[in-house]
């Protein structure tokens, strides 16, 4: 369960650099505290002056919202497949594998074509 609930609090961290913006000023600050700062939602509470359900209300609403936006947008998704196939690249480059970098490389543009034109 706390392995779980950090993996949550990470991934929502994630989220929040990429959607942050979209979230209102309140619903930044206290997701900062849960998820950066790892307070409690009593600890929330008493520095937002909120009562704790109202904290974990807030939280509630504030993941939904964030995942959501991940479903329709898949930003962080899309920013992690081109992370994650860059570093292939560059490996395969390193170890001279030029053919695989070039078929990566491909892969990447592909995949990005994919994103900004829908296809």
């Amino acid at each position: 369960m706390a392995r779980e609930n950090m993996e949550k609090k990470v991934e929502l961290a994630w989220l929040m650099a990429f959607y942050g913006g979209l979230l209102t000023e309140k619903q930044r600050q206290v997701l900062s505290m849960h998820c950066e700062e790892d307070l409690s939602f009593s600890e929330i509470a008493q520095e937002t002056g909120v009562s704790r359900q109202g904290v974990h209300d807030m939280l509630e609403r504030t993941a939904d919202k964030l995942f959501d936006l991940e479903d329709k947008l898949a930003l962080a998704s899309r920013f992690r497949r081109m992370q994650d196939g860059l570093t292939d690249c560059l490996n395969a480059l390193e170890t001279g594998n030029s053919d695989q970098a070039r078929a990566l490389l491909r892969q990447l543009i592909s995949l990005n074509q994919e994103d900004e034109y829908g296809l």
